[in-house]
């Protein structure tokens, strides 16, 4: 198939996929005496693949040594290992943004029980005064 016929099928552009296949994500195609590309139907699932491996936080150099030379050359237990190396880097990921959360959420409500009188440079020391206090 050619690269818009393969556009159309992935959803990527053409420009997308000629970038996929310059990063050495995609096998090299045949090219007709026109100098088209054609895909092998193959093709389809690199994309497939590659896109996906993105949304989920993979780098194109993670996802470049993840896929096989050919179509059925995977390796299990490298496979498995990234993505539970990436599980793992979610779930780092998510502990920090829930402490985030926590030290956000306890300086709104010290900003919101901010005595009515306080004038803004002491409430600004005080709730300073917090932060620092809670990264010790």
């Amino acid at each position: 198939m050619n690269i818009g016929e393969l556009a159309k099928r992935t959803g990527l552009t053409p420009s997308r996929i000629r970038f996929y296949e310059s990063a050495g994500l995609l096998q090299t195609v045949a090219r007709r005496p026109n100098g088209y590309r054609t895909f092998s139907p193959e093709a389809m699932l690199a994309l497939e693949l590659i896109t996906t491996a993105q949304q989920v936080g993979f780098s194109l150099d993670e996802i470049r040594v993840l896929l096989p030379a050919t179509g059925d050359d995977w390796n299990h237990d490298a496979l498995l290992a990234a993505l539970r190396r990436k599980v793992g880097e979610i779930e780092s990921l998510e502990a920090r943004l829930a402490h985030s959360k926590a030290q956000l959420m306890g300086l709104m409500r010290d900003v919101e029980s901010r005595p009515g009188d306080a004038d803004n440079m002491s409430d600004a020391r005080r709730v300073l005064s917090r932060v620092l206090s809670k990264l010790d």
